[in-house]
């Protein structure tokens, strides 16, 4: 087949045509740049657990540009008012589903009111976000690509622009203008080339939503600030120049970025003014006197929502911020184009080797579009308590008490990746679920569709892993065997379950791996996991059940192909 045709090599286009390559589908990535790069450190990455994940499992090492937060602090006028302490921890994080609409917001509002700190000491241990310069996340990318080092399943064209295409039951051509003007064939198409994308204008595709949500000033300093390592939400400081909101986020050597709320409008941030704003805030958070302190690099930041209204248009796809724009209110937007990534690549992948049914390349609208609805969705409800006109007395006016506190912890939950506003996507409604819950169906600490928890497992070679480390490639099937890490794994391979188990595992219709656990958060003994390759928990069933097990993991990769390769042929490939 022709290679998959990943248009733009920003941070999403880059990630896709990587994890295309792990899964050995070829890919033609067609870059407008002619390989400068711009160095931008106001213009920075925030990484939640599952996204630094996906990086790291596709050999980018994030991790190594980065260090970890120690904590978060919200502060109110002159009052610390939540000290929410971070963990480096794992990658993909603890066992934190993400939280619906109405009672993440209904919780948050109904918080208990007070004037001091909350005590964060009783909660479960917080996962470090991962804060880098956007750049410095580009050139990572590329260093893997070029660690690839095969031009026959990574080719980048730098300097070329689509211009034209059609497509048709077969494939995808493409007509580029610029250096390497031609045309190129390829299986499949996905737009990753940003909000003004060309596939999206070219496949007919509208774009509604809000300009202009929110804007910000943007500084990237070096300085010494009070609370080394931590990042600070200060709401309504007391201060003249500061309109509303200062958040300031720590990053590697020293260096800060901090952002400030601007009021509505479109007033010109002069230079002189983004100098006041500077000087005022280091004054106010660090005494009288205003500390030394090195400018670096400075921006205005403006937030707009749009969510394109279909992201697949027969073998051409949008993803990023060809398809969604948010970022309002903590939400990160680069987060959700990886998370497009993750859920797309191995749809593609199983289309490229396989064939793939059309419910399966349908899911991928489904699903994201449906989580990045409801992400906007959370934000928009959310924007007139946060940002009530009249400051914070409107807001004690217009809900219960508690409601500034309520506000303060939405806030901080939307820029940590939990609540409504930031936790990973549950696809509590997708495509790929069986019609009706399979016989011996069992309620475990994931709900179907949410991302699972990284706990350890053994593999069939017997090393001891984590499970989202071996995500990406295949279908995951584990067994929860307490007591199995003191037995040999000779032995364990013969007993109870595993031999049945085994065998419905290699005759289900895609490539699985079966793994052992000694523990899974509320699932009892005998517990088995359909785990998708994206890391959502299909199915949790008991027992070893070969006919329900078959029929999630049928329904997981969207029923028989489009080729129209029986069951059981497929099953053997």
């Amino acid at each position: 087949m022709d290679p998959v045709i990943v248009a733009g090599a920003g941070p999403v286009g880059l990630t896709l045509a990587l994890a295309l390559a792990h899964l050995e589908v070829p890919v033609i990535l067609l870059d407008e740049s002619t390989g400068g790069e711009e160095s931008r450190l106001a213009q920075t990455v925030v990484l939640r657990p599952d996204t630094a994940g996906l990086l790291e499992r596709l050999g980018c090492r994030v991790t190594a540009r980065t260090r970890p937060w120690t904590g978060w602090r919200t502060m109110r006028r002159r009052q610390l008012v939540r000290q929410v302490p971070l963990i480096p921890g794992s990658l993909f994080g603890g066992e934190r589903g993400a939280v619906g609409w109405d009672g993440g917001l209904t919780e948050a509002i109904g918080s208990p009111d007070g004037d001091g700190p909350e005590d964060a000491s009783a909660a479960a241990p917080t996962p470090s976000p991962l804060h880098l310069p956007q750049h410095e996340l580009i050139r990572a990318l590329r260093g893997s690509l070029a660690a690839i080092g095969d031009e026959d399943l990574v080719r980048i064209v730098s300097g070329t622009r689509i211009d034209d295409l059609e497509q048709d039951d077969h494939g995808v051509g493409v007509r580029t203008r610029g250096s390497q003007a031609t045309w190129w064939r390829g299986s499949y198409l996905v737009g990753c080339d940003g909000p003004r994308s060309t596939v999206r204008k070219l496949l007919g595709v509208r774009f509604p939503g809000r300009t202009a949500v929110e804007r910000h000033a943007v500084a990237t300093l070096r300085a010494e600030l009070p609370w080394p390592g931590e990042a600070v939400l200060h709401r309504s400081p007391p201060w003249r120049s500061i309109d509303a909101e200062v958040t300031a986020r720590p990053l590697p050597r020293g260096l800060w970025r901090v952002d400030w709320l601007l009021p509505p409008g479109r007033d010109l941030v002069t230079p002189d003014a983004l100098m006041v704003r500077v000087r005022d805030t280091l004054t106010g958070w660090c005494g009288d006197s205003e500390p030394p302190y090195e400018l670096l690099d400075t921006g205005v930041h403006t937030v707009h929502h749009r969510l394109a209204l279909r992201w697949r248009v027969g073998r051409a796809f949008l993803a990023g911020d060809a398809a969604h724009l948010l970022g309002a209110l903590g939400t990160q937007g680069l987060e959700e184009g990886l998370r497009d990534v993750d859920n797309l690549a191995w749809k593609l992948s199983l289309a490229w080797h396989h064939g793939a049914s059309e419910a399966l390349l349908d899911s991928y609208q489904a699903e994201r579009r449906g989580a990045v609805s409801a992400r906007l969705r959370a934000a928009d409800q959310a924007l007139p308590l946060v940002r009530a006109a009249g400051g914070w007395s409107a807001v004690r006016r217009t809900v219960r008490p508690g409601g500034a506190r309520g506000h303060d912890a939405l806030l901080t939950d939307g820029h940590l990746g939990q609540g409504p506003l930031g936790a990973p996507p549950v696809y509590d409604r997708s495509p790929l679920a069986p019609a009706t819950p399979p016989d011996g169906s069992v309620t475990v600490g994931t709900a179907p569709g949410a991302p699972v928890a990284d706990v350890p497992v053994t593999a069939p070679d017997g090393s001891v892993v984590r499970l989202r480390e071996r995500l990406g490639r295949e279908l995951l099937v584990v067994l929860i065997a307490p007591g199995t890490g003191v037995w040999d794994r000779r032995h364990w391979m013969r007993a109870g379950l595993m031999p049945r188990l085994a065998a419905a595992v290699a005759a289900l219709p895609l490539r699985t791996e079966l793994l052992v656990a000694e523990a899974y958060p509320g699932a009892p003994a005998h517990t088995v996991l359909l785990v998708r390759p994206d890391g959502h928990l299909a199915a949790a069933l008991s027992g070893a059940r070969p006919g329900a097990l078959y029929a999630c993991a049928d329904a997981a990769r969207g029923g028989n192909t489009a080729r129209g390769v029986p069951a059981e042929a497929s099953a053997r490939q």
